[in-house]
Parts: C-alpha cells; structure tokens; sequence
C-alpha cells in the first residue's frame, strides 16, 4: 500500500540534550486514511504535526511525505513542498478578513503558478463540494464558525493535496458547528483523501478516523484501527 507519511525513528529535542518532545518515533500514514492524533497538553501532537507539515525539522530520523525527504529540504523548498502537497486547516482558521471567500480559497493556487482563470474554476469547484457557493463574495467575519472552517478547508484543497493537515479543526465551534465539520471531514475521507487530524475532540476522533494513536511523553501508547462501519 503506498504510503503518504513515513517516519522513521523520528526525535524532536528543543533543548539539545534533554529528553525528546517527541520520539524517538516510527509511523506510516498510507494512502487514504484518516489518521488521528490524540494526547495530553505537552504530549508531542503538535510537534509531530509541525514534523509532517515541514515546518520544523527533525533532531533525529527520516521524514518523508508524498514520496520526498522533507527533512532534507531547504526552506525555500519546503516552503513549495507545502504548497503543492500539503494542505493546512487550523482551529483558529487563518483566513485573511481583507479578502473575499473566493479570493481566499485562491491563495495559494496564485501562490503556486494557477492562472486567475483556473483559480476561480477549482475555487468554485470547491464552494459548491463544501455548500459555501452562496458566500463566494462575503468577507470571513461575516460568516459562522463552521461556515469558515469550511473555507478554511476549501483553501486546503484547493492545489489538491496528498494530504490535509487539521489542527483542532472543531476547537473553536460551538457543538453544532464542530458537528458540521466533522461531516465534512468524514465525506472527504471517504472520497480518498488523506488526513491527519490533531485533536482533544474525542468524537471527532471516533466519527473520522479510520485510525487514532493516542500520545504520552512524546510515544505511541496506542494505535488503534476503527472497527465500526464508516
């Protein structure tokens, strides 16, 4: 089975000698899972998201994504890396307020090359996947919490990456709109993307994952295959 993350004997020390933040740590996400990350506050989740993301570097071990080395890259290729294959939603939704949800969504399709033209056609493409055409000229303070991780996730996909990134994607919405995103996230899990989720929203866990490791002290202390019918 092709894998898109493979991490082997991967540490993290932020201090040089210490025990590590994360690791040492093998893990393989393959090809349309959904793979959720569970833990404790200080127990490694966000390090092995900003691992994955190439947005830190390994003190130790191999990262690869998507078939490339990422450790091994320079910033400013990790930098192109990540916009063409990977997709980034976080809790707190990082839109930009001064742009449109179009012109959002379009970001980083213009950021990789996209001409307008086939911007808007993959921007629109996406509003009307995610049920968010109507807003196409709103601003991001205008719409719900779930309306707007919804154009978060929209920008994620928009370059069609191997794999989306969730940081607490329901962290900041109210229990009807978390429940909004959790069908969202499960529908594209279901049309074959791949995903990893970091979370504390246990029933995001179970309702999306098509597997969840739990974290303690920087380790795997469980990693388990959801069993229930998706």
């Amino acid at each position: 089975m092709q894998q898109v993350i493979e991490l082997e004997r991967v540490a993290k020390r932020y201090d040089g000698s210490g025990r590590p933040a994360l690791g040492p740590l093998t893990l393989d996400v393959a090809k349309g899972e959904s793979l959720a990350v569970t833990g404790p506050s200080g127990s490694g989740k966000s390090t092995l998201l900003n691992l994955v993301a190439g947005l830190d570097k390994p003190t130790e071990g191999a990262v690869t994504v998507a078939g490339r080395r990422i450790d091994r890259l320079s910033e400013h290729a990790l930098a192109k890396f990540r916009r063409e294959h990977i997709g980034m939603a976080f809790q707190f939704f990082n839109l930009l307020d001064d742009l449109t949800v179009t012109d959002n969504i379009q970001l980083p399709a213009r950021l990789t090359g996209a001409s307008r033209r086939d911007a808007a056609a993959r921007a629109g493409q996406l509003m009307e996947m995610l049920g968010i055409q109507k807003h196409a000229r709103a601003y991001p303070g205008r719409l719900s919490g779930g309306e707007r991780q919804r154009v978060a996730v929209a920008r994620a996909l928009v370059n069609r990456p191997a794999l989306l990134l969730a940081d607490e994607p329901t962290g900041a919405l109210d229990t009807a709109s978390g429940q909004d995103v959790r069908d969202l996230l499960l529908e594209l899990n279901r049309a074959g993307q791949t995903i990893v989720l970091v979370t504390h929203d246990l029933a995001l866990a179970r309702e999306c994952a098509t597997r969840t490791i739990h974290l303690v002290d920087g380790h795997v202390a469980l990693d388990t295959p959801v069993q229930a019918v998706r």
